[in-house]
């Protein structure tokens, strides 16, 4: 218990400083204070993680399930996006000063360059014109004045404007310090930056949701067995794995599954695991499709670790009811001329089952070719040690 907790703790420290990262590189870095935008990103950074943990928890809390399938898009949706996001953004960590030093070498070529100061000019001054005697100006009655005029009354009568031959002012000393990032630069780098993260994220869960809806691809792989008898040359097996049924994808995907693998024309079909998230109860009616598929020595099912999270035993009875041959520990003979041998899923061992390779393989014929459904390939060792001659498994989703 204490060591739950302690993962716990971690667990929700991890995804705090994450969505603490995203809000400061996707909200406060790229909006102003106390406006619309800053608002409404803050809240969607404190809403969707909610949602998140809501979506992981709510088919194991007794949540109902029309509940859960309003918050599995936004909250599974995000968890998705966020992985993206983050390794987007620390990407752009290494773009960030790179850009802004781009910019301020571009700034000096786009800013227009100062007009130089015109030099200062040497002025000459004029000299001053002769006063006229104040016996020829002023009036009869005053005072004739023979002598020189007084420079001093002179000049306050006309005053001269001020010399310009002296030494200039000296200009004032520029200020060396570097000057300060410009704000409208930083914020047009956090805005590009946290702009293409954002569409990197988007559109690569985008991308990826838009190929799980249209259907599945078909990959067809030839594999060459030693043992396989002439007339079993060309047997088409289709190998389904990793549906995941549940809040998210529902009836409408399964028969889109159905349809894609009743058109490869297959001679025996393989689900090997990991078909549903969630009860028969809520999916039953979603996995129903699957009673359509044809194939000519018939379907065959293995339990994955999500059976065991879901109630592996009554999805067994369940796909069973829907024409499914589970295969649990066990193996039969196909005409074809090869056995086919299915294990339950290693996740089962916690609740006294899982894979039993001696029941399963043990005292047969090793002179035919034999094939092993299991849903996870890390038993491709104990597959190895009972003669199997080709393994089938999932989980890894194509990695």
């Amino acid at each position: 218990m204490v060591v739950f907790l302690l993962v716990l703790v971690v667990v929700l420290a991890l995804l705090g400083g994450v969505h603490w990262y995203v809000w400061r590189r996707l909200v406060r870095d790229v909006t102003a204070p106390g406006g619309l935008p800053r608002r409404l990103g803050t809240a969607a950074v404190v809403v969707l993680p909610l949602l998140s943990l809501a979506a992981l928890v709510s088919a194991r809390a007794g949540v109902p399930f029309p509940v859960q399938q309003v918050i599995a898009w936004p909250g599974q949706m995000w968890l998705a996006v966020l992985l993206y996001l983050v390794l987007a953004l620390v990407a752009g960590e290494a773009v960030r000063p790179l850009l802004r030093a781009w910019l301020a070498r571009q700034a000096p070529a786009t800013e227009p360059e100062p007009e130089p100061a015109p030099a200062p000019a040497l002025v000459v001054p004029e000299p001053a014109p002769v006063p006229v005697p104040a016996a020829q100006t002023a009036p009869d009655s005053a005072p004739a004045t023979t002598g020189p005029t007084d420079p001093a009354s002179a000049t306050d009568a006309t005053p001269a404007p001020a010399s310009t031959t002296g030494p200039a002012a000296p200009a004032p000393a520029k200020d060396t310090a570097p000057a300060p990032a410009d704000p409208s630069r930083r914020l047009f780098v956090s805005r590009v930056v946290g702009g293409t993260a954002a569409a990197v994220a988007l559109g690569t869960v985008g991308y990826g949701t838009y190929g799980v809806l249209r259907g599945p691809r078909v990959k067809r792989v030839t594999v060459p067995l030693a043992k396989i008898p002439r007339a079993a040359h060309g047997y088409r097996i289709a190998v389904v794995s990793d549906v995941h049924l549940g809040p998210i994808l529902g009836r409408a995907h399964t028969q889109r599954i159905v349809d894609t693998v009743n058109s490869t024309q297959p001679d025996l079909i393989a689900i090997v695991g990991d078909l549903v998230d969630g009860t028969v109860e809520n999916l039953g009616s979603a996995a129903e499709p699957l009673a359509r598929l044809r194939a000519r020595h018939g379907s065959f099912f293995v339990t994955g670790n999500h059976e065991y999270f879901s109630g592996a035993d009554a999805w067994v009875d369940h796909v069973r009811e829907l024409g499914l041959r589970p295969l649990r520990n066990e193996r039969l003979e196909i005409a074809a001329g090869f056995d086919l041998a299915g294990v339950d899923d290693v996740a089962g061992e916690s609740e006294g089952q899982g894979p039993d390779f001696g029941l399963a393989l043990g005292d047969r014929d090793r002179a035919r070719a034999a094939v092993l459904l299991a849903h996870q390939p890390i038993v491709v060792h104990d597959a190895v040690r009972h003669g199997v001659d080709l393994q089938l498994s999932g989980h890894t989703h194509g990695g």
